[in-house]
C-alpha cells in the first residue's frame, strides 16, 4: 500500500512538472492578454492623455518656451494622434 501512494506522489509531481506553464496560466494569468482590443486602445488613450497633461503641465505660464526641443517634439507627436 504505502509503495502505491509514494508511486501516486511520484506521478503527480511528474505531471505537475511538465504542465507547470498551464497550472501558472490558469491560477495566474497575464492581465494584458486578457485585454479586448477596447480595453487596449483605451489604456493606451489614457497613457497618452497623461503624458500630454504632464508636458501641458510643464510648459506653466511661460508657455512653449519652458519646453525643451524634445519636450515640444513629443507634444507634437502626441497631439497628432
Amino acid at each position: 500500500m504505502n509503495e502505491l501512494l509514494i508511486l501516486a506522489i511520484i506521478v503527480a509531481v511528474v505531471l505537475a512538472f511538465f504542465n507547470r506553464d498551464r497550472i501558472k496560466n490558469r491560477f495566474f494569468p497575464d492581465e494584458k492578454r486578457n485585454y479586448t482590443i477596447d480595453d487596449q486602445f483605451n489604456s493606451d488613450k489614457r497613457e497618452r492623455e497623461k503624458e500630454i497633461d504632464r508636458l501641458l503641465s510643464k510648459m506653466g505660464k511661460n508657455g512653449v518656451n519652458d519646453l525643451s526641443a524634445k519636450g515640444r517634439k513629443r507634444l507634437d507627436e502626441l497631439s497628432k494622434k
